[in-house]
């Protein structure tokens, strides 16, 4: 039985079944512990650190953050008369993806771009879709997302006020193109590239430092959480190599450089070495893709504290089925996806900063890289070698950090934290694949709200 969320009035939300209305148990206090709320668990994985068996967490109504967290026998007096509204099997962080793009792409816009998507009106169908997309994700156990480029960060304000369910956004809104770059619509005349970019789409051509430093203070205008650079070409762009370096390091400075004059980190589309080395020394936070790193790349992401976000779930789901693609597209993928796969290895052995992400962008849910099948990152990093205790770090505990002074104090069951969490069914440190499916996910909770419950 598939249990869904759905809002109210703002600020509140009602947790249903597809068949009669349930209502999930809460928590019954009195006195000053009636300001607090627990959830026991058989075991608690905080995210960072290691486990605990017979574990609780206790949330404070107030603020819905962590007021306690460790074993249950060893629970404090002054919420010991709190009472444990939830007994789970496996309480953790809630996930986060650190690369999505929600844009409608697939259903009802063509996965290689189309035109259609840039008419009047168009990003009213796109946010509607969009709103299912966000609740797929938070029902998958991703409780927030790092979008670079698409809708969902218009869509925040919904989410914070309770008018729409899902997970937290942080989004970058548009990513900074050169002219002809991988971030170009190039198969659209210039001028309409350009109109698109005005009224607020996906694309922000730059060229030249001052055009690159006004780009950045436009998306911060426009309210992004980060800033996202394409420094190299990319894969599904139509006439660009990736391989290929775009910007010059003087435009690759300025963008950065004036970034951290608000505080906004840098993501770099960086799949070429030369893009990625370029990117890494004039500061980005996060490399997105890093296809062609090897040992020297290794080494300056370690030396300059950056944060790899491989993207191995489309790669490998692209590299599965690429039909939807033209020629030269399906071309790429096939040259680059094994390569990918090897120097993600790499980057594990040679003990590179990780966090997940998935760069899922299709509506579409039946397709492979549909939102709210964001948890397959975590199988593709089993695959190359990473331990269950350090993938869940690398898609909870890490992932705050690539957003720099934006990052929130979430990702970790600490105290002082945000009480974003989810239940599972049983253990993943046992078997990984056990997130994968969203029907072991069994809790979602935000900021100390369960918004999620799925009953067995």
């Amino acid at each position: 039985m598939r249990v869904v969320t759905t809002p109210t009035t703002p600020t509140t939300t009602t947790t249903t079944t597809t068949t009669t209305p349930h209502h999930p148990p809460t928590a019954t206090t009195s006195g000053s512990c009636a300001d607090y709320t627990g959830i026991r668990a058989d075991l608690v994985i905080p995210g960072r650190g290691e486990p605990i068996r017979d574990g609780a967490v206790v949330v404070r109504r107030e603020d819905g953050r962590i007021a306690w967290v460790g074993a249950f026998d060893a629970l404090p007096p002054e919420y010991g008369g709190a009472s444990i509204a939830h007994r789970v099997p496996v309480l953790m962080p809630g996930l986060w993806d650190c690369h999505a793009h929600f844009a409608a792409a697939g259903r009802p816009w063509r996965a290689d771009g189309a035109g259609a998507a840039m008419l009047p009106g168009a990003e009213a169908l796109t946010g509607a879709v969009t709103v299912a997309d966000l609740r797929r994700t938070l029902e998958a156990g991703f409780t927030s997302v790092r979008e670079l480029s698409g809708y969902a960060g218009y869509l925040s304000p919904g989410i914070r006020d309770g008018y729409i369910i899902g997970p937290n956004v942080y989004s970058s809104l548009t990513a900074l193109s050169i002219t002809g770059g991988h971030g170009d619509l190039q198969d659209c005349p210039l001028d309409a590239v350009l109109g698109y970019q005005h009224a607020g789409g996906q694309v922000q051509l730059c060229d030249g430092v001052d055009e690159c430093t006004k780009a950045v203070r436009s998306v911060v205008r426009r309210g992004a959480k980060c800033v996202k650079v394409c420094s190299s070409g990319g894969v599904l762009s139509l006439n660009d190599d990736p391989e290929d370096r775009q910007f010059s390091d003087a435009e690759l400075k300025a963008i950065v450089d004036e970034a951290s004059r608000s505080g906004r980190a840098v993501a770099a589309h960086a799949i070429g070495k030369a893009g990625i080395l370029a990117a890494l020394r004039a500061g980005v936070k996060s490399i997105e893709h890093g296809c062609y790193l090897d040992e020297e790349v290794a080494d300056l992401m370690k030396e300059k504290g950056a944060i790899l976000v491989a993207t191995r779930h489309i790669q490998e789901s692209l590299l599965a089925d690429s039909h939807e693609f033209p020629p030269q597209v399906r071309e790429k993928i096939k040259k680059l996806v094994p390569l990918a796969r090897s120097n993600y290895r790499l980057a594990i052995q040679l003990s590179v900063r990780i966090a997940l992400g998935t760069d899922s962008f299709s509506s579409d849910p039946e397709h492979p890289i549909s939102h709210g099948k964001n948890a397959m990152e975590l199988q593709h990093a089993a695959n190359a070698g990473m331990s269950p205790i350090h993938i869940i770090e690398a898609c909870t505990a890490t992932p705050p950090e690539v957003l720099g002074r934006y990052a929130p104090q979430a990702g970790q069951l600490r105290e002082g934290y945000d009480a974003d969490m989810i239940a599972v069914a049983s253990n993943p440190l046992d078997n990984i694949g056990i997130l994968t499916k969203p029907e072991n996910i069994t809790h979602v909770w935000k900021g100390g709200r369960l918004l999620v419950y799925k009953p067995s």
